[in-house]
């Protein structure tokens, strides 16, 4: 497989991740300002996913409804899902030979619901938290494509390592964000709320709930999020699955550049499952996941030199 059509396969998963990501952190926040306005509290989501200024989000966090445009619709932000899906959909187009037709009309069926005018003004009604759904329902309805229609080769492959290191780096994300905006109280019990919508966010609610039994608290939550297997979100889970997807490589490519990257998946899934949620947060939680988020993005670049012929 050329390394254009790897890159671009790659990337795809990666956009489709990352739009997933931004649609139910959205969906989920804007239902907890309803609930909590004096407690709520829109800065971690603009300093998770918007490039602006300490003064800009300040100003942007008094509407709401501004950010979900500022963060779905606006084309001149780039972090914005429509153009995010508007990149994954180019690249879609750039690689038709290499994926299903029914692949390919699922990203572009979202690509021009993303393009609708009425979407802003949804947005701006009573209740966007349903277009938030619709939209969440096309990703949802290209993952169940892919799984369905892909043969499982290489570009099958590239998809889902680019999926999973994404949402590995979500994961962290989202949850160190928590720590970053109050790094001194790491569990109270006013953190309950914050950690109920958190799970909520990466799909991890009803989960939780069957697992745990004495109400929300940091050890437990840090527990799902990093290290429960059976997680589809969960830190341990992507990296295992990243692994198992690119040990599908060994026969087509260089053993030397194979062997590198294989060290370095192989070194942060043993870092990740040898941890206890105790040595995590006694060690310092953020400097941890700030740490795995680094290893994430050193075989992003390996796979840019080894794979893609970027140096």
């Amino acid at each position: 497989m050329l390394s254009r059509v790897a890159d671009s396969l790659f990337w795809i998963g990666r956009y489709i991740e990352r739009s997933d990501g931004v649609l139910r952190m959205l969906k989920v926040n804007y239902a907890y300002s309803q609930d909590s306005i004096q407690d709520f509290s829109w800065k971690p989501v603009l300093r998770l996913f918007t490039y602006l200024d300490e003064e800009q989000a300040r100003q942007l966090e008094k509407n709401p409804r501004a950010i979900l445009q500022y963060l779905v619709t606006d084309k001149d932000n780039p972090n914005a899902v429509v153009n995010i899906v508007t990149r994954a959909r180019e690249n879609a187009r750039s690689v038709q030979d290499h994926i299903t037709k029914e692949l390919w009309q699922c990203l572009n069926d979202y690509y021009h619901t993303m393009k609708e005018d009425w979407l802003t003004k949804w947005l701006q009604k009573d209740d966007p938290i349903t277009i938030l759904d619709v939209l969440i329902k096309q990703g949802l309805l290209y993952y169940g494509t892919a799984d369905i229609t892909m043969s499982r080769g290489e570009g099958y492959t590239f998809m889902n390592i680019g999926k999973f290191l994404e949402r590995a780096i979500l994961s962290v994300d989202i949850l160190n964000v928590r720590f970053i905006s109050n790094p001194d109280e790491i569990d109270s019990s006013a953190d309950a709320p914050y950690w109920k919508y958190l799970l909520l966010s990466i799909a991890g609610y009803e989960l939780y709930l069957k697992t745990y039994r004495s109400g929300f608290e940091a050890r437990n939550v840090v527990e799902q999020v990093v290290l429960n297997n059976n997680f589809p979100r969960s830190i341990i889970y992507s990296i295992t699955r990243m692994q198992r997807y690119f040990d599908r490589l060994k026969r087509e490519g260089d053993a030397a550049s194979y062997q590198q990257l294989d060290f370095m998946v192989g070194k942060l899934l043993s870092k990740v499952r040898y941890s206890t949620p105790e040595t995590i947060i006694q060690q310092n939680l953020h400097q941890y996941l700030q740490e795995i988020k680094n290893d994430l993005y050193a075989v992003a670049n390996a796979l840019n030199q080894y794979y893609f012929a970027y140096t």
